[in-house]
């Protein structure tokens, strides 16, 4: 009977548990959906400013962040999309470390972390040595396409990626695998700080992805980013036109001191 006891009662602990950590994530979560609503200092809203890294190229934002900050914020070649997509939102981070367990709750903070995402939310995944772990798959995209996720960008592998595509849930990954992060890894923290293909991650910042890859926006500097960006892209396409007709591209860099 005290086995019995015994038993139920950690059954029942793990329960709390699991309720306490998708309550903690949620809260955890709106204060960082809170924080990306807020005007920035110059008096930008967030949908202002996803609107606009919505239509400047990714390339544009990489070398507007360089020139500003002086720092590489774009993840690299190895980043790919599972099909072409385009989008801007403000990252939801999670994080998982490479664990061998038989605990049914290793990745339940993982699930929270998608269940507290709001439209707009860009689920931004780290898989330690997880280059050949699909660190999410068809179920998890599916829950984020129901809750109005941008995107999703993983530090590790995917799967499901025909459904995926089926529903047009847009994701990218370094890697198209079978493979499962179930009883093989456990969830490490979310709307924490991660380190993406070698770009650190903070909750709450904007990432810009395009044909061209993924790039990560310091949300502090978002507004300053953007400006930069949406100048380097109308000086570059204004340049196309002016290539053509003078057949030199010497001149056109000259005119609008840009490459």
């Amino acid at each position: 009977m005290i086995n019995r006891f015994n038993s139920l009662s950690r059954k029942v602990r793990g329960m709390v548990f699991a309720a306490l950590l998708v309550a903690g994530l949620a809260y955890v979560a709106l204060g960082v959906h809170a924080k990306s609503q807020a005007e920035t200092s110059d008096g930008k809203s967030a949908a202002d400013l996803l609107d606009g890294f919505r239509h400047v190229e990714a390339a544009s934002v990489s070398d507007a962040i360089e020139q500003i900050t002086g720092k590489r914020m774009y993840m690299s070649h190895r980043m790919r999309p599972i099909f072409p997509a385009k989008f801007a939102g403000f990252a939801v981070t999670v994080a998982l470390k490479k664990e061998a367990n038989e605990d049914p709750n290793a990745l339940q903070g993982m699930l929270a972390a998608i269940d507290s995402g709001n439209t707009d939310s860009v689920y931004v995944m780290s898989v330690e040595d997880g280059i050949d772990i699909a660190g999410m798959g068809g179920l998890m995209g599916t829950a984020m396409r129901a809750r109005n996720f941008s995107g999703a960008v993983i530090d590790g592998g995917v799967r499901d990626v025909a459904y995926l595509n089926k529903i047009g849930f847009p994701v990218y990954a370094l890697g198209i695998v079978p493979s499962t992060s179930v009883h093989h890894y456990r969830f490490a923290g979310a709307n924490t700080p991660v380190r993406c293909d070698g770009v650190e991650v903070q909750a709450g910042d904007i990432i810009v992805a395009d044909a061209d890859g993924v790039v990560v926006v310091p949300r502090a500097k978002a507004a300053e980013v953007l400006a930069v960006a949406e100048k380097m892209d109308f000086n570059e396409h204004s340049m196309y036109a002016y290539i053509e007709k003078l057949k030199s591209i010497t001149e056109a860099v000259k005119k609008f001191g840009r490459l």
